[in-house]
């Protein structure tokens, strides 16, 4: 298989530094795949992560004109598929209370009115003349 950009080829650890391993491609290309590449978690110390004359499969991110290959082995990992099981659930009742949704929203909106009406009396009350404006504007 041709090296471009965007495959997914097999090589072999050639090296390993602090920033990142070295993987020879074959054909005399080496290419590198820095540390933030090696695995989808962080990875503090690459050796935890490869060997050297590891096979390892790497996606070809980018060739650089002066002939740098820029790869990564997490990419070249295809996704776990995640199952998403849908959740069922019935929203006429309550087995916990035996109340149904509709009963605990009549219920809330009766208590809501009630405490609305509770507030619009106090509120009354507290706004009744104290005295204070009427001798303000007495001639």
């Amino acid at each position: 298989m041709p090296l471009e950009v965007g495959n997914v080829v097999e090589g072999t650890v050639s090296g390993i530094t602090n920033f990142g391993a070295f993987i020879d491609l074959g054909e005399g290309k080496t290419g590198l795949v820095h540390i933030s590449e090696v695995a989808n978690d962080y990875v503090k110390n690459i050796n935890e992560y490869l060997k050297a004359d590891q096979k390892v499969k790497v996606k070809v991110l980018a060739i650089e004109k002066d002939g740098k290959i820029s790869l990564s082995i997490k990419q070249a990992i295809p996704p776990k598929k995640r199952v998403i099981k849908p959740v069922e659930y019935d929203w006429s009742r309550n087995e916990e209370t035996g109340v149904s949704f509709e009963d605990k929203l009549n219920r809330f909106l009766k208590d809501s009115d009630e405490k609305i009406q509770s507030i619009k009396s106090k509120s009354k009350s507290n706004r009744k003349s104290n005295g204070h404006a009427k001798r303000a504007f007495k001639e």
